[in-house]
């Protein structure tokens, strides 16, 4: 459902050479996995028998006891729905295989046998099995069934379109171009690697970053599975590292040196996966290129989509622009040296003499305002470059306006006050409106007024109108045409609300301002979202607050994330979307946001189609050149209709 597969990575307990003892614990965990609502299992290499039976690999009786294990787990597990790989040694001419035994429902789908045989340091496999590439037939009798061996062998779920799964063995991952590149290239969704990874100083280290970037570079899900302390210690010893990586993200780690069954388990999300690859035009691109061409047998098994998502599990965060706590201040320091640079490159580029910009008190001015005085901090000219112009109007409020001062004084640049309400209320008089009537007319003529103020400064003084513009306003459309909306060069169009947010309190609390300026900010960040077009209460406090009248920006920039960034369905959104705001908004107000959110981002879309030049700082971009092309008179309704049906 929603194209979410629960994966599984199990680590039994074992004991060296004991093929019975080794089918009771494999079993014991796929019962567990069972009930957890696992579909695909994987166990680590040569789990059947020990990793580390060295000579006794060249025993009959060992390879004999290990097929009738297989045999009796395959009896087993008829009744189960779930894939089912398992490490055994498969002899076979003359020969022996260091394999994955891939089970369905009984059935023994295939056999993957290694292709990279480590032959180095501790290890020594070359003693005991032959390559893949040694093979010399396509199919066997094993387990008492004909089954298809090689490792040209990917599996796909019949009733599971985007689910295809490729096999690898340990060391197959760790040379330069690994069985799995290709099996992704040639539609591999899900890989799944038997691993008997020994443990050494810091080797787990690089042994998740090595799992975790080759999923992002395939664009795959990636089950890392590895033999635990069940193995000998004589020379080696092993941790049982197990990994479920999506893309590039770690989702699931187990405990290494545990002295127990471990499983870990996680929803991967194949409608991500799949979109990624669509998306990256180049990811098929290799196969173009003669060296690349392989041929795959597929191996098709009757699985179907589980629509009851039972123990959903993956990350999930109800702020999916934020960064981690952990990489907060290197990710703030990322996107203000973005900005930074973009703008003070504009600056030199148009040989202009100032950087002119609007200053509310509100966030998007705040944190534009501090992007401007480091592009003079960056090109080392001083702060008085920049002119913050003030414009007070009908709805500015005594808060948001101490606030701009105090922040333009801190900050060391040059302050200009320029009150708009008598131009506006003439130019009422001009076009014959009613200055009592407050609408559109209203709250857009005051933002055209204060954008053509900034605009004839710039002019007057060789300037730069810096817009203050995020990227959620963008999405909505919340920006009066040719006002707000108008600026020479948008140092914020990339960055959602939320993370406006993030950064402005970074800057707040992380000692580069003096205590006014950081008060301020703190006081911007407690100030309601607004555009103060309309009069104040009779306390003089805000009026006119955004999130009421269009929705929280937390929900925005949330339906924002997963519509741009995956294009997923109105219904998935929603599903992800009551899993994140649990408890803090119901079903009905949810889909009452989202509508607004489709709605509004459709018949906006000619706001976004001529947007100033400005720079993109993360993954999602509303560019007209860059991430979103969208025709202005697109229609939504497939999407409206879905979420009617909602």
């Amino acid at each position: 459902m929603y194209g979410y597969v629960k994966v599984g990575a199990a680590v039994p307990k074992l004991k060296l050479a004991d093929c019975v003892y080794n089918k009771e614990q494999i079993l014991e965990i796929i019962k567990e996995a069972a009930a957890k609502g696992v579909r695909v299992l994987s166990f680590p290499e040569l789990c059947l028998t020990g990793y580390t039976c060295a000579d006794l690999f060249l025993q009959r009786p060992l390879l004999e006891a290990a097929e009738k294990a297989v045999a009796e787990i395959a009896e087993a597990v008829k009744e189960i729905d779930m894939f089912i790989l398992l490490g055994t040694p498969v002899a076979l001419d003359s020969q022996a295989f260091n394999c994955a035994a891939a089970l369905y429902k009984g059935e023994i789908l295939g056999l993957v046998p290694k292709t990279h045989l480590p032959n180095y340091s501790e290890f020594a496999e070359e003693r005991w099995f032959s390559s893949a590439d040694d093979l010399l037939v396509e199919r066997i009798t094993y387990a008492g069934q004909d089954v298809p061996i090689g490792a040209d062998l990917l599996f796909a779920a019949a009733g599971i379109p985007d689910l295809k799964i490729g096999v690898e063995i340990c060391e197959d991952l760790w040379v330069p171009i690994p069985p799995s590149s290709y099996q992704a290239l040639y539609g591999a969704t899900l890989l799944l690697n038997l691993s008997a990874s020994n443990d050494l100083s810091g080797k787990a280290d690089y042994r998740k970053h090595l799992v975790t970037a080759h999923s992002s570079r395939c664009m795959a899900a990636y089950v890392y599975v590895s033999a635990g302390i069940g193995e000998s210690t004589q020379d080696a010893v092993f941790g049982g590292h197990s990994m479920i990586c999506e893309n590039g993200e770690l989702f699931s780690e187990t405990e290494r040196f545990s002295r127990e069954n471990q499983l870990i388990y996680a929803d991967i999300d194949l409608e991500i996966l799949t979109g990624e690859r669509r998306k990256h035009t180049t990811f098929l691109s290799h196969l173009q290129k003669a060296e690349m061409h392989r041929f795959y047998r597929l191996v098709t098994f009757d699985m179907t989509a589980d629509d009851t998502l039972k123990n959903w599990s993956r990350p999930l965060t109800a702020t999916p622009f934020h960064p981690n706590a952990e990489n907060e201040d290197a990710y703030c320091k990322d996107i203000f040296s973005i900005q930074t640079v973009g703008l003070a490159r504009r600056m030199e580029h148009t040989h202009s003499d100032s950087l002119v910009i609007g200053i509310s008190g509100g966030l998007d001015s705040t944190l534009a305002l501090l992007v401007c005085v480091k592009a003079c901090d960056y090109l080392g000219i001083d702060r008085s470059k920049v002119l913050g112009v003030t414009m007070p109007g009908f709805g500015t409020t005594d808060r948001t306006y101490q606030n701009a001062l105090t922040l333009m004084k801190s900050l060391g640049i040059t302050m200009k006050e320029i009150p708009i309400r008598d131009a506006v209320t003439q130019h009422f008089k001009d076009i014959d409106h009613d200055i009592n009537l407050h609408n559109v007319t209203y709250e857009n003529a005051q933002a055209r007024e204060r954008t053509q103020i900034l605009m004839d400064l710039a002019n007057k003084y060789n300037g730069l109108v810096v817009g203050t513009g995020d990227l959620s306003e963008l999405a909505l459309g919340w920006a009066t045409y040719n006002g707000d909306h108008m600026s020479m060069y948008g140092v914020n169009g990339g960055i959602p609300k939320t993370l406006i947010r993030v950064l402005v309190k970074w800057v707040a609390t992380n000692g580069e301002v003096d205590a006014d300026a950081s008060a301020a900010l703190l006081d911007v960040l407690d100030t309601p979202v607004s555009p103060e077009l309309l009069p104040p209460d009779k306390d003089g406090k805000i009026n006119q607050k955004t999130e009421d009248l269009v929705g929280p920006y937390e929900l925005h920039d949330f339906f924002l994330y997963y519509i741009l960034h995956y294009g997923y369905h109105p219904a998935k959104i929603l599903f992800l979307a009551e899993k994140a705001f649990n408890g803090e908004y119901d079903r009905e107000t949810l889909l009452k946001w989202l509508k607004n959110f489709y709605r509004r981002f459709f018949i906006q879309q000619f706001k976004r189609s001529c947007l100033p030049d400005g720079p993109k700082v993360g993954d999602i971009s509303l560019s007209p050149r860059g991430d979103w092309r969208m025709p202005t008179d697109a229609v939504s309704r497939i999407w409206m209709d879905e979420v009617e049906k909602l």
